[in-house]
């Protein structure tokens, strides 16, 4: 049995989070080629990490990095942000006001889930039971005035991320 291992970076501030956004976007979704994006069949990324850790600053720079130049405010209230981009189709929910897990059902998580888009979720712990396994979780933790980032790919994403995700961030469009 293998265990998998997280892949740790550090995010001094938070202009060096939304550049770990944008790195992530093009591991995530680089266009065909020799090495098409990891999620070129669409994926499922876990976001954890308590309250203010930077869960929807991660998003920020992944949709920054992928064309987005509109706001990214976290979905709380609507539970559901989608976005329409060159390169993808990104779905960001975050559930913590999420009452039961079976109301992702009344979201359309099926439909979300579709095998083409990317779908990030924060707070995915209230969706236990009714979402499948992530390809990729992300956790995010304070550390002295920065934060740990911990990747936790899927067997089959380990190699490629272990490979792809550089020592410091590529820098953020616009940072």
């Amino acid at each position: 049995m293998t265990i998998d291992a997280a892949i740790e970076r550090f995010a001094a501030d938070e202009a060096a989070q939304l550049a770990w956004g944008a790195t992530l976007g093009t591991l995530l979704c680089a266009p065909a080629g020799p090495a098409p994006g990891l999620a070129r069949d669409g994926a499922l990324v876990f976001l954890t990490g308590e309250l203010g850790a930077g869960k929807t600053t991660l998003v920020r720079g992944l949709l920054r990095g992928l064309g987005h130049a509109g706001p990214v405010r976290s979905p709380t209230y609507t539970l559901v942000e989608s976005f329409e981009l060159p390169r993808a189709r990104v779905h960001h929910l975050d559930l913590y006001r999420l009452g039961d897990a079976e109301e992702l059902e009344y979201l359309g998580i099926r439909d979300l889930l579709d095998g083409a888009s990317l779908v990030l979720v924060e707070w995915p712990e209230r969706g236990a039971g009714v979402l499948p396994a992530p390809d990729l979780t992300v956790h995010i933790a304070p550390r002295d005035s920065g934060r740990v980032l911990s990747f936790t790919p899927a067997p089959a994403w380990q190699s490629v991320l272990s490979a792809g995700l550089p020592p410091a961030p590529i820098a953020a469009p616009g940072s």
